[in-house]
């Protein structure tokens, strides 16, 4: 080989939730290897493909989407960080429940966390700065039209996150998002249909509207039926 000619790399290959197959891909470093494991193993679990109250050990998942064990129990050890699964030792993990109490609670504390600051962004921020985050809510929209739990998960999670940045505070957007996401992964309750689906993703376009239209009572009460129902349906 020629000095300074780079060796052809073999193709990696992750299977996605949804795919018909192996997805060939350019071979990636191991993290972004892990980054696409993460991503298939949150769609799985916001589909219900992983089961509330089942164990999953790395090796199996490792096998099911094609790649080693070890960017998988990465991944999932994050997920366990998120409070979506939990380890059981010298087994894998399992994905955990839970409560109507566990999302009545986890509802209280988003609100307390999230209500005062889109109150206050509502003020503060210009009305063409909300409509940036339209095509965001627009994107949960045709998910859920769609009936796509995963991807109206990821597209909710976008929604808020972006909406709380806004407030320049990294931690509390840190700290909200991974609230939501344990609301998301909420394992256990009943799935939703497409038209609950499409009634929480409404609440997000007519918050938006009301932030253009600075009409701050209804922002309020929009942002807190949205955030206080105990039941974000992922």
């Amino acid at each position: 080989m020629e000095q300074g000619t780079a060796e052809p790399q073999p193709e990696a290959r992750v299977r996605l939730p949804g795919a018909g197959g192996l997805l060939p891909r350019p071979r990636p470093h191991r993290h972004s290897v892990r980054g696409q494991v993460l991503d298939a193993l949150r769609q799985a679990l916001a589909s219900g493909e992983l089961l509330a109250g089942e164990v999953y050990s790395a090796p199996v998942l490792a096998e099911r989407y094609g790649v080693s064990a070890t960017p998988v129990r990465e991944a999932m050890q994050q997920l366990a960080g998120e409070g979506a699964v939990e380890v059981v030792p010298n087994r894998g993990f399992r994905v955990c429940e839970r409560s109507s109490r566990d999302l009545a609670e986890l509802a209280e504390v988003r609100t307390m966390l999230e209500l005062p600051a889109i109150v206050r962004l509502a003020r503060a921020v210009p009305p063409e700065r909300w409509e940036g985050l339209r095509p965001l809510a627009e994107e949960g929209v045709a998910a859920a039209a769609r009936g796509d739990r995963a991807g109206y998960a990821d597209a909710d999670h976008a929604f808020h996150q972006a909406l709380i940045a806004l407030t320049g505070n990294r931690r509390l957007t840190q700290v909200t998002g991974d609230l939501l996401r344990r609301v998301q992964w909420s394992g256990g309750g009943a799935r939703p249909r497409t038209a609950e689906l499409l009634a929480d993703a409404s609440e997000h376009t007519a918050l938006l509207d009301a932030l253009v239209a600075s009409e701050y009572a209804v922002v309020e009460r929009i942002a807190r039926e949205h955030l206080s129902a105990a039941r974000h349906p992922h």
